[in-house]
């Protein structure tokens, strides 16, 4: 097997003419045994393009060139004890899971990486391949497994992702816990609009402990839109904000912007978010806050939710709703949900005038609202 490594060292002058070497180090999946357009395994030529860059000092790149590769198993690339000052993973063409379910269906995540610190993850198709077991679900005739997320990053940072596809996942597409300075830009997700609810079908799902979040440049549809939650499942939660949600366009799903938490006992809080300058083309429910979740009516029948929610703007929101209820505030009535504020909306149903629901809910409107908020 021919291994190709090539090093780049540029010499720096510094003032008093000392030098500094700085090497670049450059990793093919090919030269390393993947093998495109084939049923063969890609995932040790993978695994060691990773290993081998991690030992290496200085800035490296992982190519993988054109061509289809097939990942029959997950993959976890894990920073610790890297050498390597940054990674750059460079996907030319796809990442292809096996059609059968059933082969990954005792993993977490496809590909996770974790405990890496200066990754940028770009171009490339993740194809997980989720048809069949999509039709599992639907046939309501065997136990079906959960099944897995296609990529993620946990406990890691100076994250960037740019560029990729993530196609057809069986659960989540692409999910982000416990990181920093994670920079998301050029992605596209995709997945039947006919798929059985994966636990991954809103555009964009905010947890516990999120904070410092810019959202910008979305398309969602169809889906369950973007929300802050669900939250308050347990007792103790960490606090979501500092969220922005900007110049972003809702077609055909069931939520525009939500809010929701679980309608229990728990410690959570929500505060500083802003969701403005925002397009809904026939959404059913353009702005929501639901803090009575209780899906199946199970662990929670008649608890309210402990989550407080305060200080959400509402920003230049326009267009059409699906349904005659526009604005729907639904908040706990143990902590009302405080300070939030409508400015410059303007959704109709139907090309008529739509209307507004308060539960619990204190607020101020600024300019022209309509549909005519529902405050006390």
């Amino acid at each position: 097997m021919k291994i190709i490594i090539v090093t780049l060292s540029i010499i720096l002058v510094i003032l008093n003419l000392k030098f500094v070497t700085a090497t670049y180090n450059y990793y093919d999946v090919v030269n390393l045994g993947a093998k495109p357009n084939s049923n063969s395994d890609s995932s040790k030529a993978l695994e060691a393009a990773w290993n081998i860059t991690c030992d290496s000092t200085g800035e490296s790149t992982i190519h993988i060139p054109e061509g289809e590769y097939f990942v029959p198993k997950s993959l976890k690339f894990s920073g610790k004890g890297c050498q390597s000052s940054k990674i750059n993973f460079v996907i030319n063409r796809t990442l292809k899971a096996p059609s059968d379910f059933r082969v990954l269906q005792n993993s977490k995540t496809w590909v996770l990486f974790e405990h890496v610190n200066g990754l940028t993850l770009s171009g490339g198709v993740f194809d997980a391949a989720g048809a069949k077991l999509w039709n599992c679900k639907r046939s309501g005739k065997e136990a079906c497994p959960r099944g897995v997320e296609s990529l993620g990053f946990v406990n890691s940072q100076n994250i960037e992702i740019n560029g990729i596809t993530s196609l057809d996942s069986q659960l989540y597409h692409i999910g982000i816990d416990d990181c920093q300075n994670v920079n998301v830009k050029g992605v596209t997700i995709s997945a039947s609009g006919h798929s059985p609810n994966t636990d991954g079908d809103d555009c964009i799902s905010i947890g516990p402990g999120t904070k410092i979040l810019w959202i910008q440049d979305i398309t969602c549809g169809p889906g369950h839109g973007i929300s802050i939650g669900s939250l308050g499942k347990t007792l103790h939660e960490a606090k979501v904000h500092n969220v922005t949600v900007q110049t972003s366009t809702f077609i055909n799903t069931e939520n525009g912007v939500r809010i929701k938490s679980w309608g229990r006992p728990s410690d959570g809080f929500v505060s500083d978010v802003v969701f403005q300058h925002l397009t809904m083309e026939n959404a059913q429910n353009p702005i929501i806050i639901d803090q009575n979740y209780c899906p199946n009516h199970k662990d929670c029948p008649g608890e309210v939710s402990g989550v407080r929610i305060s200080d959400v703007t509402y920003d230049d929101i326009h267009e059409s709703s699906s349904t005659s209820i526009a604005v729907k505030f639904d908040c706990s009535r143990k902590h009302r949900c405080l300070g939030i504020k409508l400015k410059n909306i303007k959704l109709t149903h139907e090309n008529k005038q739509a209307s507004s629901f308060c539960n619990n809910c204190e607020g101020s409107t600024f300019g022209n609202v309509q549909p005519k908020s529902c405050f006390n």
